[in-house]
């Protein structure tokens, strides 16, 4: 059955979070590190999941998460798209400051994550732990760049955008050899997370295991779709898949990533490490064509809010009250501090953290204020969150709406508050000045009005093959 969740603001201070951090200070006192499991969808919308709105499935292994942690009602991606995304996770700061984010995503230029920026998975080594990424990279190719030379001990995975489901000798890689396992990606990295997590459990070494799917992305490919597989890899074909999918194809997609997270989290209880488990489920940006995005407009390369805001659930016992929400505005860049604050690691002083610490409002903190920004090279997006304003622009139009009151940001307010307006539109301005010049060269993405239908008026799109 499906489990229902309401919003609502966590209360600051009283008996419950006071013991939640005396929890915390505990388990550090007995120098017991938290090992870390990081799970990220690709594509997933909002409302994807049944605890944040799906009525079609029922995730119930995402829902245990929830049920077990916290949910963030007002959790947002660094981009609406992946290689821009996974470089503010990977190391804390906005992805603008570094190359490689300014690909949105990365396509065929020879650009990456140099070997010498600082990550979560390297400053987590100084500190300790294991570390391992499953599943996708696509912050640049070998032998340049890659996740064995940005921190990771362990690699399985693949390390374009994208990944046929079942053809995937070519692509999918075990550590720096070809993987020639056979069978439903989505199942296979599960399969991998499983023994990893066996591992290094039996290791008695504290770890960071970062789970990162292809699943719900294209092509799509359920369980079941071997002949679609076949036809969207044939010679002439394209796994971008526009005349492919159905509500039902993206249903399974999600339900066996589900799946696969349920084995997972069973291997953390049979090894008996889950007690002292982070685990984070979340995405990397918004949902594409078949995603549930509701209350919002917008999907994937759209800095609406469907394009950006995303589920986030973290569960860590003792330390995070169960079946709770919190109303906190945060970003992926968020998590590294986060995460070296639990592990008791420090950043590196070369590369300070735009993100901050989210270890007080996971033991019951009331919401702190802070102002995010994004910008998105493709229609020329701009915005900016500040309370519960935000700014927007999209081509030479530009807006100012309350997404708490109007998620769907359908009411303009910029003439009625125009001191809001101009006051958020010249502190996007003063933030970008900060960060790297858009490249003329970095690819950007956008849907056409020729791939999607309710894209009418927007410019027909030809693409270029996608590694």
């Amino acid at each position: 059955m499906t489990a229902h969740f309401t919003r609502r603001e966590v209360v600051a201070g009283g008996a419950g979070a006071m013991a939640l951090t005396a929890a915390s200070e505990q388990t550090r006192a007995q120098g017991q590190k938290p090992n870390i499991l990081f799970i990220m969808a690709d594509d997933l919308g909002y409302a994807d999941v049944s605890c944040y709105g799906q009525r079609e499935f029922t995730t119930a292994n995402i829902d245990r998460l929830a049920q077990d942690g916290m949910r963030f009602t007002q959790a947002y991606a660094n981009s609406a798209v992946c290689s821009a995304t996974r470089t503010a996770l990977i190391t804390g700061r906005y992805q603008y400051r570094y190359p490689i984010g300014l690909e949105e995503p990365l396509n065929t230029r020879d650009v990456g994550l140099s070997p010498d920026v600082p990550t979560l998975p390297s400053l987590l080594k100084k500190a300790g732990y294991a570390t391992a990424l499953i599943g996708k990279w696509h912050l640049g190719s070998p032998p340049k760049y890659g996740p064995l030379k940005s921190g990771y001990d362990r690699f399985y995975g693949f390390h374009p955008g994208s990944s046929d489901y079942f053809s995937h000798a070519e692509s999918l890689f075990d550590g720096e050899d070809k993987a020639r396992d056979e069978g439903y990606l989505t199942n296979l990295l599960g399969d991998r997370a499983v023994s990893t997590v066996e591992s290094f459990a039996r290791a008695r070494t504290p770890f960071l295991i970062s789970l990162h799917f292809n699943a719900p992305h294209w092509p799509w490919e359920g369980p079941d779709d071997v002949a679609q597989s076949r036809r969207v890899t044939a010679p002439g074909s394209s796994i971008t898949d526009f005349d492919g999918g159905s509500l039902k194809t993206y249903g399974s997609m999600v339900l066996a990533m589900d799946t696969a997270i349920g084995r997972v989290l069973s291997a953390l209880e049979r090894t008996g490490v889950a007690q002292n488990t982070i685990v984070i489920f979340t995405s990397d940006n918004g949902g594409e064509r078949f995603s549930d995005t509701w209350p919002f407009s917008g999907r994937k390369t759209e800095l609406l809010e469907g394009g950006v805001r995303i589920p986030a659930i973290v569960r860590w016992p003792g330390h995070v009250r169960a079946n709770s929400t919190s109303n906190q505005t945060m970003m992926s860049m968020d998590w590294l501090p986060t995460f070296l604050a639990a592990a008791g690691a420090a950043s590196d002083p070369t590369s300070p953290p735009d993100g901050i610490n989210l270890g007080p409002q996971l033991a019951g903190a009331a919401p702190v204020s802070r102002k995010l920004f994004w910008r998105y090279k493709h229609n020329s997006q701009q915005a900016m969150r500040d309370g519960d304003w935000k700014y927007l622009k999209i081509l030479d139009n530009t807006f100012l709406f309350n997404v708490v009151e109007d998620p769907l940001e359908r009411a303009n307010l910029k003439e009625r508050r125009r001191d809001i307006y101009d006051r958020l539109a010249a502190e996007w301005r003063a933030w970008d000045a900060k960060m790297l010049p858009l490249d003329p060269l970095s690819s950007t993405g956008g849907f056409g009005s020729n791939e999607l239908a309710d894209h009418m008026g927007a410019p027909a799109r030809v693409r270029a093959p996608l590694r």
